[in-house]
């Protein structure tokens, strides 16, 4: 049995910079990463993506500000989780960035990501999301977070995520 868990993730820039987070606790700790998490009840994805945010950064957007820009999904094998990432950019936001109990936020120029110390499948689809392309990604990990598949497109339009990710989720049974 797979457990399905629908998170979101948003990348916030500014001019040639990107807000990364450090991860202080949970999945991706000592990572840095976007901001974002699990869709709670009744939430949609981009209510979802925006309290995350705020949570995360002390920033504030408007969901009608938040662009689809990816889907993502990580199947984590020995555990049996599978997480479907929603990746939203923004660059219209307000509010003081501000460390959170999970995210030490941190702004990095684009071309001085710290891919290192990051997942390792970031830095495949980062470029495509500097370029403003849409994406889909299907990316297999260990129970030591390594990455052994990946499956990377680049898609016409936003209905392609839709359709992609149904096809994806057929294979598995979750509880």
């Amino acid at each position: 049995m797979h457990r399905y868990v629908q998170c979101t993730l948003v990348q916030i820039f500014n001019d040639q910079k990107i807000l990364l987070g450090m991860k202080k606790r949970g999945l991706g700790v000592g990572m840095w990463n976007g901001f974002g998490g699990k869709v709670e009840a009744g939430e949609d994805l981009k209510t979802a993506a925006a309290r995350e945010l705020k949570e995360e950064s002390g920033l504030e957007v408007l969901t009608s500000n938040l662009m689809e820009v990816g889907l993502l999904l990580f199947e984590f094998v020995n555990s049996g989780v599978v997480l479907e990432a929603n990746v939203f950019r923004a660059v219209e936001y307000k509010g003081v960035v501000t460390e959170s109990e999970e995210m030490r936020p941190c702004w990095f120029d684009i071309k001085d990501i710290p891919y290192k110390d990051m997942w390792v499948d970031d830095v495949d689809w980062f470029p495509l999301m500097f370029k403003q392309k849409l994406f889909y990604g299907f990316m297999k990990f260990t129970e030591k977070n390594e990455m052994f598949s990946q499956e990377l497109k680049v898609l016409e339009n936003v209905e392609e995520f839709k359709r992609l990710n149904k096809l994806q989720l057929m294979k598995y049974d979750f509880k």
